[in-house]
């Protein structure tokens, strides 16, 4: 009978792969494209540029110049008709302090609505390599599934030989034919999988082009230290900490700000006018200014509570990042000691079903004790690949989140 481990050899070759630039992911440029063009990061970036618009509104104000006029036609009781009119030009004047006000509103507006666009791209990258990786841990068990039940084929045809020269008994070949149903089972489930994964990686991110195959899954080897260094990348290039840090210092800018509107800005402006037809004329300065009473008093009040909100926001995503951080590196180290418990799984897995197919060979081990050793081998390969790409997938999203891939700064 042929030995149902040599085909586990290819999937055991994997352990020594050799490592390349990037292994394991799409082409860096080809990300960069379909982040731009995902519909979160597209709609981040125009909001970004309103807020830019935004702020150059802020920045030159509301203060615009308003005519007002009349015309009349006055009649004299018993006297003569006359025309008469009055026109006004005037303008608010905005009091010093409160243009540096807007101009810090602005300006802090458009650099909240930048780190939100920033933060969007990082989510999307995020997205993209929870999709990717979901597509390849699919189809990596679909590979050892598919090696699983060709091995079984080859037994069956084993076994089914030795029948026919009736050298094992019908129940053997019950056996095995058994095993590999379960075995073809198994594999239509994780090819169904990784046919649902592809499926969703190309809705969301259509532009992505997907090669046939998935690739190979590389080794997740990365040094303790290094994982560190990106753990703290992951706090200091936090756009999601940028954007609350901007947003705090907004919003105490509009408390300041709607503080210096307690006293309003007047209104000056010229008045020209003609009456009795032209028989008194004049021209004079006008100037209007409201009293601030409860209501700009709560206005103040409410803008303050919402700078106070918003430096509590900045701590929340302060302990949230750091949150993130922590827990990025701790299961990227965990992931990495998983694999490696699962490649000594594997190794010690198949050096046993060698000694089980010798033990069968010389007539020591039966029929039912074999499949047992090859289903756990079997097993062992799924639980190294399922262990290998999760892997996988900590250490990317941990150096996503530090800026280290994809989101170079």
């Amino acid at each position: 009978m042929i030995r149902t481990a040599c085909l586990f050899v290819s999937l055991a070759c994997l352990l020594a792969a050799p490592l390349a630039a990037e292994p394991g992911l799409p082409a860096p440029e080809t990300v960069e494209r379909v982040l731009a063009e995902h519909p979160s990061v597209t709609a981040a970036y125009a909001r970004l540029e309103a807020a830019r618009a935004r702020a150059e509104g802020l920045r030159k104000g509301s203060y615009e110049f308003t005519v007002q006029g009349s015309y009349t036609r006055r009649d004299v009781s018993g006297g003569n008709e006359f025309n008469e009119y009055d026109a006004q030009l005037s303008r608010p004047i905005r009091l010093p302090g409160k243009s540096r006000l807007d101009r810090a509103i602005g300006a802090l507006g458009a650099e909240v609505a930048e780190n939100v666009a920033e933060d969007a791209r990082h989510e999307a990258a995020l997205l993209l390599a929870a999709h990717w990786f979901n597509w390849l841990s699919a189809s990596e068990q679909a590979k050892v599934d598919r090696v699983a039940v060709e091995n079984y084929e080859k037994a069956l045809a084993a076994i089914e030989r030795q029948r026919d020269l009736r050298e094992a008994a019908q129940l053997e070949v019950d056996r095995a034919q058994a095993v590999l149903a379960e075995a073809r089972r198994t594999l239509a489930e994780s090819s169904g999988q990784a046919s649902v994964s592809r499926n969703r990686l190309e809705a969301q991110f259509p532009a992505l082009a997907l090669p046939t195959d998935a690739p190979e899954v590389p080794h997740p080897d990365m040094a303790d230290a290094r994982l560190s260094q990106l753990g703290d990348l992951v706090v200091v290039n936090s756009h999601r900490l940028a954007a609350a840090k901007a947003e705090s210092a907004r919003m105490a800018a509009v408390a300041d700000r709607v503080r210096a509107d307690r006293i309003a800005d007047p209104t000056v402006g010229l008045r020209l006018f003609s009456e009795f037809g032209g028989l008194e004329r004049g021209a004079g300065v006008v100037v209007s200014m409201p009293l601030g009473g409860g209501h700009r008093r709560a206005l103040a009040s409410e803008a303050s509570a919402g700078a106070s909100a918003a430096q509590a926001d900045e701590q929340l995503a302060r302990f949230e990042v750091s949150e993130t951080a922590e827990a990025d590196m701790t299961e990227a180290r965990f992931r990495i000691t998983t694999w490696q418990r699962a490649r000594e799984s594997v190794a010690a897995q198949m050096a046993a079903l060698v000694k089980l197919r010798r033990g069968q060979e010389l007539g020591e081990i039966d029929l039912a004790d074999l499949l047992l050793g090859e289903r756990m081998v079997h097993d062992a390969f799924r639980v190294e690949a399922a262990a290998r790409t999760e892997a996988m997938r900590a250490i990317t999203r941990l150096r996503i989140d530090a800026h280290d891939l994809w989101l170079a700064d």
